[in-house]
């Protein structure tokens, strides 16, 4: 009797621990979602093609040195860790999980692709475990709002539409058959520029969109104060500053500009020039115009401490601290 008692109760225990592992499983790959309409990157480097996201003291990024695959450092540049082998951009991060655009069917040698030509979109944890895609046909421009991403789809027949998928896989929904650019989030909300040229605020939750600034617009970047930075179609697509609540608009400098980049009190843009083009800097009232670079650069991204730039003719990518634009040096992690 003691002995069968004996051989009960071992067998209880292995159940017990079986189920403990079970239970432990479960909860480990159960979604952790947002308890607030959280955002997982600045609009600057998501209209860069979101190649860096820093996220408390982790900076995630797009790592040039190793074909764009998933990595990360620290902000002081330590601890250099690659995550996974998918090639990545639009990169967003919260509290719990990485999300990214998987470019790996289109990679080339180098980062032309990244605006058009993509894979799926994709989740994992800050360590680089449990990937799990979230959307397995082609993507891009994704932002994240709360446990929502908010994407375009590419689409051979109809070209991009709008999508929006829960974080944890469920409730993709095709939300506008109109390509609206969610980079310029707001906790519930983006601004876009609508077919007007005039900047549209549209509201995640009821998708539905409203127009907040009359004008002719292109990459806006509003600010919690209601100033908005963008680009005037009307003027030569000249960097210019207004308000939504009204008054007059302000060109900030005279040059015609492919792409900017607002950075604290910074606004980092390249100069289109066909004699004399040069990535920039400005102060945010206009003032202290600086060249940082001479050259044509794109997927202009930046950190707490440093600007990112991709030569877009060669593909190198540069990298300037923000406290000192006048060194450059390649990004080479």
């Amino acid at each position: 009797m003691k002995k069968k008692l004996i051989v009960i109760t071992i067998f209880l225990l292995v159940v017990a621990v079986i189920a403990g592992l079970g239970i432990s499983q479960y909860l480990s790959n159960r979604p952790k979602y947002n308890t607030s309409y959280v955002n997982g990157n600045t609009a600057g480097n998501l209209y860069g093609a979101g190649l860096f996201c820093e996220y408390g003291d982790t900076i995630y990024f797009s790592n040039p040195s190793d074909g764009g695959t998933l990595y990360a450092m620290k902000t002081d540049g330590t601890g250099l860790t690659k995550l996974c082998d998918d090639v990545a951009s639009f990169i967003n991060v919260d509290e719990h999980y990485i999300y990214y655009v998987r470019n790996n069917a289109a990679f080339g040698s180098d980062f032309s692709f990244l605006q058009f030509n993509t894979d799926s979109l994709c989740r994992i944890d800050h360590d680089g475990k449990h990937t799990v895609v979230l959307d397995d046909e082609p993507c891009m421009y994704a932002s994240l709002f709360g446990n929502y991403v908010f994407y375009l789809q590419y689409e051979t027949q109809t070209a991009s539409s709008l999508w929006k998928v829960k974080i944890d896989g469920t409730e993709k929904t095709k939300v506008s058959s109109d390509p609206y650019l969610t980079c310029d989030a707001m906790g519930q909300y983006f601004y876009h520029i609508g077919t007007d040229g005039r900047i549209w605020r549209y509201d995640t939750v009821s998708c539905s969109t409203e127009a907040v600034y009359n004008g002719n617009c292109w990459m806006p970047t509003v600010l919690a104060n209601d100033d908005v930075y963008f680009m005037d179609s009307s003027d030569n697509y000249k960097l210019t500053k207004a308000n939504l609540s009204g008054g007059e608009k302000v060109h900030l400098a005279e040059d015609r500009l492919d792409s900017y980049l607002l950075c604290g009190d910074y606004i980092y843009f390249q100069r289109s020039s066909q004699t004399d083009p040069a990535l920039c800097r400005i102060r945010t009232d206009g003032s202290d115009y600086q060249v940082v670079a001479e050259g044509v650069y794109a997927d202009l991204n930046a950190t707490s401490n440093d600007v990112y730039f991709r030569d877009f003719h060669t593909s190198i990518m540069y990298r300037t601290p923000i406290s000192d634009p006048g060194t450059v040096e390649i990004f080479q992690p």
